[in-house]
């Protein structure tokens, strides 16, 4: 039996020769794992904000050119904003200073921006007040008075009207300037009361609604606008009150001279100021009642309170003192006698501080 043959050893190529590969051990899985986290970024505040810089770096190209947008925008708008304004007051300052606009749009403007008119010593006058005392003269000539202001007398007699009603407005903040010197005051229920008074003597139409008709159909008016003008005549007359002690002094002489016995008659004849009566012991012509029109409403409501014979105390209706008695008494009407004492007229007292103190005015009538 032959042997087997004795296997060679092979041989390793001659290019590994001393070169040959080492082959390690395998690492172990925490090893890898602690070896990947090595590499990971440490996070901090410093690479937070490192981080946030290059975002914001990058978003700036399209923010900037954003802001830039908006700045114009906000710019364009105002300028025009500025332009719309600037328009209105000059288009509104033509209308009202040049052509003298009347229209209802323009005397709305008036009321809500203070357009001065004219300037009476140191207090503006509004043009609202111009408009809201010419407004109503043009209503009552035309619809009352079927007055064509687009004619050439129509023209002449609205440039009239326009001055009176100028020449109003400047008194009345004269009357205002003396009041306020005075500590003269006249407030809305002092307004209230006498519009009651007249109202309750059937003087303003038989109700509210026909009162509204009235006022709207003659003068263009809302209730409103008659407590405004009742205000300010009551503030005229209240003025005069304070200023005129001559009056005063003179009906307080005759209401003594009354109390010590003279003759109601004799002493109308000597004292009173009411030419019509004077002359008659002061009676009044016809018998009265309590809505006669002839008879300030004060007056009425007072003579009505007193018996045949009595002597009322003074009574201030507004443009005089009177002193009134009943002769007698009949039903709803009386027969009545009165010593009136007359005011100054509030222009007494207006054109010595208009002198003073001239008017300066902007429109030209």
């Amino acid at each position: 039996m032959k042997k087997p043959k004795k296997l060679k050893k092979p041989k390793l190529p001659k290019s590994v020769g001393p070169f040959r590969r080492v082959i390690k051990p395998g690492k172990s899985t925490e090893q890898k794992v602690s070896d990947a986290l090595s590499n990971v970024p440490q996070i901090t505040n410093e690479t937070i904000n490192e981080h946030r810089e290059d975002v914001l770096s990058s978003a700036r190209k399209y923010i900037y050119p954003l802001q830039h947008s908006k700045h114009r925008v906000v710019k364009i708008s105002l300028a025009l904003l500025t332009l719309v304004i600037v328009s209105f007051f000059a288009i509104c300052g033509l209308e009202l200073y040049k052509f003298q606009n009347t229209s209802g749009f323009i005397y709305d403007v008036t009321r809500i921006v203070p357009f001065p008119v004219a300037k009476a010593g140191s207090n503006w006058v509004s043009y609202e007040s111009y408009l809201f005392e010419l407004r109503r003269n043009m209503h009552y000539y035309q619809t009352q008075q079927q007055a064509d202001f687009s004619t050439k007398g129509g023209q002449a007699q609205l440039t009239r009207l326009k001055q009176q009603a100028l020449d109003q407005v400047i008194q009345d903040a004269y009357v205002k300037q003396l009041a306020s010197q005075s500590h003269v005051n006249v407030n809305n229920k002092a307004v209230d009361n006498q519009l009651a008074l007249v109202r309750s003597q059937n003087r303003l139409g038989s109700n509210n609604r026909v009162f509204r008709e009235v006022l709207n159909e003659f003068w263009g008016w809302n209730e409103a606008d008659f407590k405004r003008e009742l205000k300010q005549e009551m503030l005229a007359q209240a003025v005069v009150a304070k200023l005129d002690t001559t009056s005063q002094s003179r009906a307080k002489g005759a209401l003594r001279q009354l109390m010590s016995g003279t003759d109601f008659a004799t002493l109308a004849s000597q004292a009173s100021d009411d030419p019509a009566t004077k002359a008659n012991g002061g009676q009044y012509p016809n018998a009265i009642t309590t809505n006669d029109s002839q008879i300030p409403p004060i007056i009425s409501a007072e003579l009505f309170k007193l018996q045949p014979s009595q002597t009322s105390n003074i009574i201030n209706p507004g443009y005089s003192l009177d002193i009134v008695k009943v002769i007698d008494k009949t039903g709803n009407s009386l027969h009545a006698a009165h010593i009136q004492f007359n005011f100054q007229p509030i222009t007494a007292y207006t054109q010595p501080l208009q002198a003073k103190e001239p008017a300066h005015t902007y429109i030209k009538p």
